[in-house]
Order: structure tokens, then sequence, then C-alpha cells
């Protein structure tokens, strides 16, 4: 491409973009104006650091340069001490931690932008979901991820999504603990089976066959090997807030392995993580920059087949997170992926290129060019569809929270390493960090699986103890006669017959085996395999 000398000073797009984008405060740097596919200006393209947490949509097809664009973001805002929360889907933002290499295509690149680009890593802290990857390990509860997220993974309708909720209900009320996932497996088993019938109808809204297709969901979910993310210890998403000694933000990266074998498991995940801070965090209102910027990679995954409830529950927690310093990026292919109520409070948005091959494709186009405010540009779905690798349709919120003049931007180039970190020093990493030591080791403590198997022992042992009181004492004369009172009568078999010796002898004797150490052992061995294994009867 042969770059022409940018236009004189008076030109409408280029003044109008030079004062939209001029911000007292500090500002991320994104790129200068392009004004069309010849001409590069030396107008900046910026962000506003207060702006930040009002959100924002990187999204473009697949090789246009969205994680190249996630990348510059996550250095800026590192570099300003803010700490950044990303998914690591493809694993190459894991060469944050390493400084670039450099080249002719990067020094082409900064020069066409006025970058002074200097080779930089930045702090990193690598996490894996239930240790599965390269990372600490990221583990929730079954009861802090709650009903609403847990049906959205299964799958479950909006009435199998309300008898779930009763199950868990069930299980607060009776305080039984749902640490994983073998526990609510317990609960519902327990809830199906002849000890728990009465106490399901109690229930109401639960029927046997709801308890069954949640079970076998259930099931399944455990056989994409989801039983890895729940249990102890908890991650505190805490400890996403951290700042370096240096004053830079850390990077928290969590790898996505095998992403396309379950989707809807990472997706939802992450929604916990945004949710668990909404929760936590305290109101601060408008702050000078984010306490945390959280990238929510693939987001369509997150949206596709959501419940209402579901829905409603992200628009929510998008909408008031704000309040509490957090600014949530979501990167996805098109801004059609995103709900309208979630979009609608998307201040900043970068749009790489859009393809227009096919009717879907120009639908999305238009739609697209239709979330967009007044441009200066005649025909903004052409520029979308011409932006080179690299390049970005952008508009963000201003100082005073109004939208900025649309820009045909080119972008900077990152200063980290644009691919993935070698994996011995990741491993050296993860060693080496003290979340390691806090989240390494998971912990199986005593929860709902355990009580209800201890509830069926004790079950067990008192009818095997009323069993053995309608016994005869040992050392009674089994004929009837004169010393025996009529209740004593009135309890021998029909025909009036009393218990022989043999009969006492081997109830003394069942007696005596129930009371071994062997026996009591058997006995809680097979409560617990009920309370655990009886699930394969619904396996399919």
């Amino acid at each position: 491409m042969t770059e022409q000398p940018a236009p004189p000073a008076t030109d409408p797009l280029l003044d109008g973009v030079r004062k939209g984008y001029a911000f007292d405060g500090p500002a991320l740097e994104l790129g200068v104006l392009v004004l069309d596919a010849d001409r590069v200006t030396d107008v900046p393209v910026r962000v506003p650091l207060a702006m930040v947490n009002r959100h924002g949509l990187v999204a473009g097809a697949t090789g246009t340069g969205k994680t190249k664009t996630l990348q510059l973001l996550t250095e800026q805002l590192a570099a300003a001490g803010v700490p950044v929360f990303a998914a690591d889907i493809k694993g190459d933002l894991s060469g944050l931690a390493v400084p670039g290499e450099g080249g002719d295509r990067v020094s082409a690149r900064a020069a066409s932008v006025g970058q002074q680009w200097r080779a930089t890593g930045f702090p990193v802290e690598y996490y894996a979901l239930g240790g599965r990857g390269t990372g600490v390990p990221l583990r929730t509860t079954m009861s802090s991820f709650g009903p609403t997220l847990l049906s959205k993974v299964l799958g479950l309708n909006a009435t199998q999504e309300s008898s779930l909720g009763l199950v868990f209900h069930y299980a607060d009320a009776h305080g039984l603990p749902l640490l994983d996932l073998a526990d609510l497996r317990a609960v519902v088993q327990h809830l199906v089976s002849d000890e728990g019938k009465s106490e399901l109808k109690a229930l109401g809204g639960l029927s046997s066959a709801t308890a069954g297709v949640i079970l076998r969901e259930l099931i399944a979910f455990a056989d994409q090997g989801a039983d890895a993310f729940f249990g102890e210890p908890e991650f505190d998403t805490a400890d996403l807030l951290r700042v370096g000694e240096d004053g830079r933000g850390v990077v928290s990266l969590v790898e996505l392995p095998d992403l396309q074998d379950r989707p809807a498991v990472f997706s939802t995940f992450l929604m916990w993580l945004l949710a668990d801070l909404f929760h936590d965090l305290p109101e601060v209102g408008d702050v000078d920059k984010p306490k945390l910027v959280f990238f929510f990679d693939e987001a369509h995954l997150l949206f596709a087949d959501a419940s209402k409830d579901f829905l409603a529950a992200v628009t929510q927690t998008v909408r008031l997170i704000r309040s509490k310093g957090v600014g949530v990026f979501f990167v996805t292919q098109s801004p059609t992926d995103v709900p309208e109520d979630v979009l609608a409070q998307l201040g900043s948005r970068v749009q790489h290129q859009l393809r227009a091959h096919t009717p879907n494709e120009s639908k999305a186009l238009k739609a697209t060019v239709g979330t967009y405010p007044t441009s200066a540009y005649d025909d903004l779905g052409q520029v979308l569809t011409t932006l080179g690798i690299g390049e970005a349709v952008v508009t963000v919120m201003d100082e005073r929270g109004a939208p900025t003049p649309v820009a045909w931007t080119r972008l900077r180039a990152p200063e980290s390493r644009m691919g993935p970190a070698d994996p011995a020093a990741m491993q050296a990493v993860v060693a080496g960090s003290q979340m390691s030591a806090k989240y390494g080791l998971a912990v199986d403590r005593e929860s709902a699986r355990e009580m209800l198997a201890d509830r069926l022992e004790s079950g067990a042992a008192k009818a095997s103890k009323e069993e053995a009181a309608r016994e005869p004492a040992p050392g009674r004369e089994p004929a009837d006669g004169p010393g025996r009172t009529r209740a004593e009568r009135a309890s021998y078999p029909k025909g009036g017959r009393a218990p022989s010796r043999s009969d006492r002898d081997r109830g003394e004797m069942v007696a005596d085996v129930l009371a071994s150490p062997v026996a009591k052992e058997f006995m809680r061995t097979a409560a617990r395999e009920i309370a655990r294994g009886v699930f394969r009867i619904g396996r399919r």
C-alpha cells in the first residue's frame, strides 16, 4: 500500500476526530486515524482510562486482529496499574509475559502510527480451570456456582431450571453443603430414592421425572471432565485485583484447553467469576481508573441458547458492576452475537473487518452499521468490509460520557511477544507463584455426599437395633407358661408358638455380627457407595 501525505488540517473528518479524541486525563493509545486505504494521519485515537469501566466490545471476523487488539489494550492497562483478567482461548496471550521480538513488520507498523516501540514483558499469572492445563487451578463450589449458571451449562429448559433451584433450596434448608458435582448428584439421587420420596413430594415443584432428567444431565456433565472445576479451595476473585511491586497491574490469564468440546462450561465459569466480583466488591462509583478490566473472549458462547433468566442476570451484572470499578469487554466475531440489552451498555467499540460474502453476513453487516452513532463516512459498511488486518473502526466514550466520532483506525503494535510463551517458562512461573501455594492442592472436606451416606448408615443401624429388640431376651424359657405376660404371648407369631431356642440363637448370632467392627465397616462402605455410585442406574 502506497501511503500519501496526510490531508490539510481543515479536513472536516480529521478535525472532528482530532477534537473528539483530545482528552485531558490519562488514556489508552489505540492508534491513529486513517482516511482511506492510502492515507494515514498522525491524529491519535484513544480511550480515556476513566471510561474503560463503561465496558466495551472488540469484534471482527477470524484473522482480522482481535487478539492483537486485546493484547494491546491489556499491555497499556497493566502499565497504567490496572489489573486485567482474560481468557486465553488459543494460548497466544501467554506471550504477554515475554518481551516482543520486533522485526521489520513491527518496525514498519510502529513507524506508520508514530509509536516508539520498545520490547516489554508484563507481570502475568497463569490459571487453568480445575488445573486442566498450565496454570494455578481455578475452582468454585457448587453452592457458589448456583442453579442459574449450572442450568445454562446443562442446557436445561425453564421448568427444569426452576426444579434445579428447588434442589439447591432443599440442600440449603437441610444443611447439606454442595461443594462439588458429586454432592449435587447425591442430593438429587436421595430425593428420587425410596428414602427421599416423601421429601421430594414436599418440594412440590420437583417431579421425579424432572429430577431424573437433571440427574442424567449431571452424569453427562461429569463425563466431560467437569468434576475438576468444582470443589475447594474455592478461588477468591479478590486475587484478580493484584498490583505488582513495580506498580503495574497483574495480568491474570486462564487457559481454556479443548474449548470446542465443552464451550458452555468455560464461558459460564467465566461468568461466575464476573458475578462473584459483583457480589463481593464494594460500591466505588466513578473512578479515575478501573480496579479491574475483564476481557470475555468468545462471548457468543455465553449467550447461545441462554434462558431469559440467565440473560437477565448477565445484563444486570454488566449494568451494575461498572459502579464497582470493573470494566467488561466482550470479544466476539460480530456485535449481533451480543444481546441488545448488553450491547447498549458497551461504551467503547473496536470493530475489525467484517465480511459480507453470504446473505447472513450481509445482514449482520447492516445490523452492525445500525449500532454506530452518526458517522462522517459516506458508507460505513464499505469501510468495515475494506479494513486491513490490524485496522478497526473505533468509537468510545469521551470524558463527559458522550460518544466520540467514528474513526477508521490503524492500531499500534503490541510490545510483548505476539504468540505463546515457552511452556517450560510458564511452568516455572506457576511453580513459583504464591497462588499455587494457596490453590494448588484440592481439599475434600465433609459435605452433602458424606452426610447423606451417614444418614443411610444411621438408618440401617437403627433398623437393625429395632429388629434385634424384638427378639426375646437370652435365657428365657421358650415354652408358653405361667411366667409369660399377656403382652408377651400376644407378640408370638400366628399360632401362638413362642420362639424356639434355635430362633433365639440365630437372633443372637445376627446381633453379634451386626455389632462386629467388620459388619459396621461393611455397612458404612455400602451406604457411601449407594450415595456415590447409584447414579449409574440412570446412565445410558
